[in-house]
């Protein structure tokens, strides 16, 4: 993982000026002509020397104790940084919506399961004040390996145990304890829910009626031993190449770049006809769901994104029934960069489960991000049955 690379904020010094000795009455009594006119000589240069000192920086930290945070590059209390995220499984069904806790998603996945329908996976930050976090759903084995690089307690309501159980148990650390962080609903073999987890309505059984909120997950995560800050091998430092607030990334400097206000995940996510459409004035993309707009419960907020990726990857079928596997860690797969409604080809890597996913533009420079939430869609390679979406209604498929 990359080195942390520590933001230095630069103070002003501001130099004040005091008499001394005289009055100030003496003072102007005791001066000459040629002493006033020497004062209004400098007194432009003075004047200027002023306002260059007043001159505020609109990337400077709005009070002290405020960070970047890693994954959004906004700017953060210094604890929600040193603060591990949850990595929330949300499910994406129609009946499931609204979803609380989703305005603290810092990046949001969206990726194919079995049955022609999708998921979600939120890495929130901030979360230990949120009144609820969910619904909340299983997991799958390739959600897991996304979720890794942000060092995160991973919270689901169980999973596949043939192909999940590996990797959330099955990896250790060299002190011989389990490596995945893990709060699971169902308990079991996959982990314990640690009193994590209350029904709405209280005692249902069903689908889509399971949450969490900040307090419980607090609580289980110190029942559970886990550490609550990232551990030592999370070199804590911007997940992705990012820009300042004052000189936003617009990708007017990639000539191959393309108009990308309207984005139709459709062919990719046939239930869920994931969309975004760009608010040019506030700079971001709305998302939609199944056509209406994918809201916080919490705040009734519309999920906005600053960034997208569309990321390709290869995939396979694993059983007759259906679980699907996607290779998250590749050097060699494309995709698509969007942002401040325009698009551009990319190339993406990621070489170990921890290491972050890095996209690069077709000069083989990393992207450069804009401040702000990003969303990424992991689709299928070209030619499957799941890999084609428009862009200002043009179709990517080939």
């Amino acid at each position: 993982m990359k080195k942390f690379k520590a933001a230095l904020v630069a103070g002003l010094a501001v130099t004040m000026l005091f008499g001394c000795g005289k009055s100030s009455d003496e003072a102007v009594v005791g001066l000459s002509i040629e002493k006033l006119e020497d004062i209004q000589e400098v007194t432009p240069a003075a004047t200027e020397a002023s306002s260059e000192e007043e001159v505020i920086d609109e990337d400077a930290p709005p009070a002290e104790g405020m960070v970047r945070s890693y994954f959004t590059n906004q700017w953060v209390d210094e604890k929600i940084n040193t603060t591990r995220p949850l990595a929330v499984m949300y499910p994406i069904n129609k009946e499931a919506q609204p979803q609380y806790g989703l305005s603290n998603v810092a990046v949001f996945y969206e990726i194919m399961e079995e049955g022609s329908m999708s998921r979600q996976m939120g890495i929130v930050e901030d979360w230990e004040n949120l009144e609820r976090i969910g619904n909340i759903r299983s997991i799958r084995d390739y959600f897991v390996y996304a979720a890794l690089e942000y060092d995160p307690v991973i919270v689901h309501y169980g999973g596949p145990e043939l192909y999940v159980k590996g990797v959330l148990t099955g990896k250790t650390r060299p002190d011989g304890k389990d490596d995945v962080d893990n709060l699971n609903g169902v308990g079991g073999a996959m982990g314990s829910d640690y009193g994590a987890f209350f029904r709405v309505p209280e005692g249902s059984t069903s689908e889509h009626t399971a949450f969490t909120d900040g307090s419980h997950v607090s609580n289980a995560i110190s029942k559970a031993g886990f550490s609550l800050e990232h551990r030592d091998y999370f070199e804590g430092e911007p997940h992705f190449k990012f820009t300042g607030y004052t000189n936003p990334n617009t990708l007017e400097d990639y000539s191959d770049a393309v108009e990308a206000t309207e984005i139709d995940m459709a062919g990719c996510f046939p239930v869920t006809k994931s969309a975004l459409t760009y608010d040019e004035e506030k700079g971001v993309y709305l998302k939609t769901l199944y056509g209406s707009a994918q809201k916080d419960a919490l705040t009734n907020e519309q999920l906005s994104f600053a960034n997208i990726v569309i990321q390709r990857t290869y995939h396979e079928t694993r059983d007759d029934n259906g679980y699907l596997a996607y290779q998250m860690h590749d050097t060699t797969n494309d995709g698509y960069f969007i942002t401040k409604g325009k698009m551009i080809h990319v190339t993406w890597e990621k070489t170990g489960d921890y290491a972050p996913t890095t996209y690069y533009d077709d000069n083989g420079e990393e992207v450069t991000f804009n401040t702000g939430r990003t969303m990424i869609f992991v689709i299928q390679l070209k030619g499957k049955s799941f890999s084609k979406f428009k862009v200002n209604g043009v179709e990517y498929a080939d």
